[in-house]
């Protein structure tokens, strides 16, 4: 009995945790990018935006706190940027995480269950809310805790990039391009044979050689009209440049790039206002998201500034601003201007700090 028993026993079943390799698998690099393939993150463009990105971040001056190193900051900006959101876990150094679930109160974050990258295989650890970092863009009113990306949010988009450039890659790979059918005066079946070997190779692997008896056979005059048919398709009548030119804009744009940046024709000036643009109306208030997030964990006040060290390329411009501050200042002295209304007056202009 107590060996048939021992069979008879159910064995130990074993489940995955939530945050584990299957739900990792489960839900895979498709869920946190835009398009139904997940093909957007793999285009240049995307993968531009996201350098920027991460370019931008990286140069950030960070004030009131080491642990937001560049490297930490660069991190931060890929996985926002592709992702949404970005978790790190509170420790001599932020360590981040690369999945998590989470239970809220009040729509709030309370604990976290963190996966923690490893060489040899991640490991779960479970934290409360003051011991992470976690900073998300694109949040929506129905779950403030989790972030978007960009391209989630712009999936018909990101999904169009993505099969123009399948296309295309497809069409180059596989079309016949250079490909012709020549006609040529009707010869032995040897001949034929030895003409059309000359040609196996050669760019345009589907070259034919037809002879002039099938033109013959066609009711028409095997002497008459007779030229090369090509082969390679018409991708001009198909607007391929067109659309993949007006996609690579709107994928840009979702990530607050202007298109203008990437234009062949694009001068000095439009470089310039593109990147003030971006630094401006999008990596700073990414940064100052960060910087409140990092003010309520970190136990200090945290300054994260974006702008001046994306400014640095206008040097003709702010020595010209330099210039006419200075004569301002210096006429305003002369009036006798100062004390409460020279601060009013510099605020007025946002020259207050």
């Amino acid at each position: 009995m107590g060996l048939m028993s021992l069979f008879r026993r159910k064995p130990m079943e074993t489940r995955a945790t939530g945050s584990g390799y299957t739900a990792l698998v489960m839900a895979s690099r498709a869920s946190f990018i835009a398009g139904t393939a997940g093909m957007g993150e793999l285009t240049a463009t995307v993968q531009t935006a996201v350098s920027l990105w991460e370019a931008g971040l990286s140069l950030a001056d960070v004030t009131g706190t080491d642990m937001l190193d560049r490297q930490t900051m660069a991190l931060c900006a890929r996985s926002l940027a592709l992702r949404g959101e970005a978790l790190f876990l509170i420790r001599d150094r932020l360590v981040p995480a690369i999945d998590w679930d989470l239970s809220t109160r009040d729509g709030q974050p309370r604990a976290y269950r963190c996966q923690i990258p490893e060489v040899g295989g991640g490991r779960g650890e479970t934290v409360l809310a003051p011991e992470v970092l976690h900073f998300r863009i694109g949040c929506d009113p129905v779950t403030p805790w989790a972030g978007s990306a960009p391209l989630k949010r712009a999936q018909l988009s990101a999904e169009l990039l993505g099969e123009l450039e399948t296309a295309l890659r497809d069409v180059f790979r596989d079309a016949p391009l250079g490909s012709q059918i020549v006609p040529v005066p009707e010869g032995s079946a040897d001949d034929m044979e030895a003409l059309r070997q000359g040609f196996r190779g050669r760019r345009g692997a589907a070259l034919v050689i037809e002879g002039v008896a099938q033109a013959t056979a066609a009711g028409m005059n095997p002497n008459l009209g007779q030229k090369p048919d090509q082969l390679s398709p018409d991708l001009a009548r198909t607007l391929a440049d067109k659309m993949l030119t007006e996609a690579k804009g709107a994928i840009l744009g979702a990530y607050g790039v202007l298109p203008g940046l990437m234009n062949e024709a694009t001068t000095g000036p439009m470089v310039r206002e593109a990147q003030r643009h971006l630094a401006q109306l999008v990596l700073q208030p990414i940064a100052g998201l960060m910087a409140e997030e990092a003010t309520r964990k970190l136990g200090g006040a945290v300054a994260i500034d974006v702008v001046r060290p994306m400014q640095a390329f206008d040097h003709g411009g702010k020595a010209r601003a330099l210039a006419t501050m200075v004569q301002a200042m210096a006429q305003a002295k002369e009036a006798g201007i100062d004390g409460a209304a020279m601060k009013d007056a510099l605020q007025f202009i946002d020259w207050s700090d």
